[in-house]
C-alpha cells in the first residue's frame, strides 16, 4: 500500500508538490480552505489527483502518512493544530522535493528579511549567463517540486522565506547565504524576535565543512545570534567596512572578491546595473555564492552587467516632466525602506503606508529629515503614517488610491526630484498585494507619461 500525500494549499508550491508525488507513486490528495485557480484545478484534474476547495475534510487528511503544507498556512490554524496532535509529518515543499531529487545536485539558498529575491536573481542570472545547467525555485518563480519531475539540474538556486525554512529538516545547502534580519512577521512567531531568528538561521542546518556560508559582517543581529551557535562550513562574509581573509568588501566604488585560491579580484561598481549600500551587498553575496560553486570571478563579474532587477525593487518606471518615477512596493518593511532612500542621490517625494506591521519610522528619521521633503499617506487608515512621520520635517498629505497619490506626488514635485513608492507596509488594504500595487503604479505613471 503506497504512502499517502496530503498537500495543504493550491498555490504553485502546493500543486508542484502534488504533481512531484503523483509522479513518485503516493496516494495524493489536495486540500485547500480557499478557491483553488482555475489553471491549478486543470492540472490537478488532468493529473488525476483528487482535491477539495474552500473546506478542510479532517477524516481525509488526518489519514496522511505526511503532509506538505504551504507557506502561507501558519501554524495557529485549527487544521494545523489538529495535525500536530496527532504527531503526523509536516514538511515544505522545497523539503518534499529535496527527498526526491538525484543526490549530485547542489543548492545556493538564500534568505534574508531584505533583499533575498534580488540576491537570488542575480545569482541564478550569473550562472546561466556563465553557462551553468541551473535551476531557480523556492519563493520565486517554478515551484522545485515541480521542476524535478521532468528535468535535471546540476545546481538549483533557491530563494527560501522563513515560513519554508521552518518545515525544511533534512535539505542541506552547498553554500547558504543570510544576508540580514530585521523585525518582520513576528505574528507568525508568537511575537518574539528571537523565534524569527532562529527561523532564518536554519538556513546552516547539516551544513558540512566542505560547504560554504554567507552572511552580510555588519549585521549586528547575526553576529550577536553567530557567537551561540557552531556553522560548520567555510565563512565567506561580504562587507561595507572591511576587506576580510575570504569573502568579499566594497568601499561603492569598487567590488573587491577573493576566489577559493584567496586571489583578490577588485571591479569598479560603475556600469553595474544596480546601485546602492544595500544592493552592493547583494552583489557581493552572489558573487561569493557563484564563486563558492566554481564559477570564474571575473566572468561572474562580468555577467551582472547584463542584469534586470524583478519588477518592484526599486524600478525606475519613467519621467513625467523632469521628475523620476521610481517603483519600490515590494518594501514592506521599514528597512526596506532605508535602503531605497540610501540609494536616493536627488531630492524625494516618497509614497509610504498601508496595513502597518507596528513600524517604528525612527530607524529612517536620518534619511527622511535629509532627503525627504513630501510624505504621501497612501492607504484607508493613514493615521500611523501621520504619527510616525509628524515631527521629521516633510509635509505630509494623505491620498486613498494610488492614482490620487501620483498625482499628489507630481504637483508635490520639483523638476530633477523622485517620486518613490517606498511603502513599509504591507497592501491588503488598498491592493490584492504588492504587486498589484507596483502594476498600479507603473501603469498609471507610464499612461501620464504619454
Amino acid at each position: 500500500m503506497s504512502q499517502k500525500v496530503v498537500i495543504l494549499g493550491s498555490g504553485e508550491s502546493g500543486v508542484g508538490a502534488a504533481l512531484l508525488a503523483k509522479a513518485k507513486g503516493y496516494d495524493t490528495f489536495v486540500s485547500d480552505s480557499s478557491a483553488i485557480a482555475d489553471k491549478y484545478k486543470t492540472e490537478l484534474t488532468e493529473a488525476g489527483i483528487s482535491f477539495e476547495q474552500e473546506k478542510h475534510t479532517e477524516e481525509i487528511i488526518l489519514s496522511a502518512t505526511i503532509i506538505v503544507k504551504s507557506p502561507g498556512i501558519p501554524e495557529k490554524a485549527p487544521i494545523m493544530k489538529l495535525i500536530r496532535s496527532k504527531g503526523i509529518e509536516v514538511v515544505s515543499e522545497i523539503e518534499f522535493a529535496y527527498r526526491h531529487i538525484h543526490s549530485d545536485a547542489k543548492f545556493i539558498a538564500i534568505t534574508g528579511s531584505n533583499g533575498k529575491t534580488t540576491t537570488t536573481l542575480l545569482t541564478y542570472h550569473i550562472l546561466k549567463t556563465l553557462g551553468y545547467s541551473v535551476g531557480l525555485g523556492g519563493n520565486i518563480g517554478t515551484s522545485l517540486a515541480r521542476q524535478i519531475i521532468h528535468e535535471k539540474k546540476d545546481i538549483y538556486v533557491l530563494e527560501l522565506s522563513s515560513f519554508q525554512l521552518d518545515d525544511m529538516f533534512t535539505f542541506k545547502a552547498n553554500v547558504a547565504v543570510l544576508l540580514n534580519i530585521t523585525p518582520d512577521h513576528l505574528d507568525r512567531y508568537e511575537y518574539k524576535f528571537e523565534n524569527y531568528i532562529a527561523s532564518k538561521f536554519r538556513i546552516f542546518q547539516n551544513l558540512t565543512p566542505e560547504d560554504f556560508y554567507i552572511t552580510y559582517a555588519e549585521d549586528q543581529t547575526i553576529e550577536t545570534y553567530k557567537k551561540n551557535i557552531d556553522i560548520n562550513a567555510r565563512y565567506m562574509p561580504v562587507s561595507l567596512k572591511q576587506l576580510h581573509a575570504s569573502g568579499a568588501y566594497s568601499d561603492e566604488k569598487q567590488i573587491q572578491v577573493h576566489a577559493l585560491n584567496d586571489k583578490l579580484h577588485t571591479f569598479k561598481t560603475e556600469g553595474l546595473p544596480l546601485k546602492g549600500k544595500h544592493n552592493y551587498i547583494n552583489i557581493m553575496a552572489a558573487l561569493s555564492a557563484t564563486v563558492a560553486i566554481g564559477a570564474d570571478v571575473d566572468k561572474a563579474a562580468e555577467a551582472i552587467k547584463s542584469f534586470r532587477n524583478a519588477p518592484h525593487r526599486l524600478e525606475f518606471v519613467g519621467s513625467i516632466y523632469g521628475v523620476k518615477f521610481v517603483n519600490d512596493s515590494k518594501a514592506t518593511n521599514v528597512d526596506s525602506v532605508w535602503y531605497a532612500l540610501d540609494s536616493m542621490d536627488t531630492p524625494v517625494v516618497l509614497i509610504a503606508g498601508g496595513v502597518d506591521k507596528g513600524n517604528d519610522y525612527s530607524q529612517i528619521e536620518a534619511l527622511v529629515r535629509e532627503k525627504v521633503h513630501t510624505i504621501v499617506a497612501l492607504g484607508k487608515d493613514n493615521s500611523k503614517v501621520f504619527a510616525g512621520f509628524a515631527n521629521m520635517g516633510p509635509q505630509i498629505k494623505e491620498a486613498h488610491s494610488m492614482a490620487e497619490a501620483i498625482r499628489i506626488a507630481h504637483d508635490s514635485a520639483n523638476k530633477g526630484d523622485t517620486v518613490l513608492l517606498s511603502p513599509a507596509c504591507a497592501s491588503f488594504d488598498l491592493f490584492k498585494n504588492y504587486e498589484d500595487r507596483g502594476d498600479q503604479f507603473r501603469n498609471l505613471v507610464i499612461e501620464l507619461a504619454g
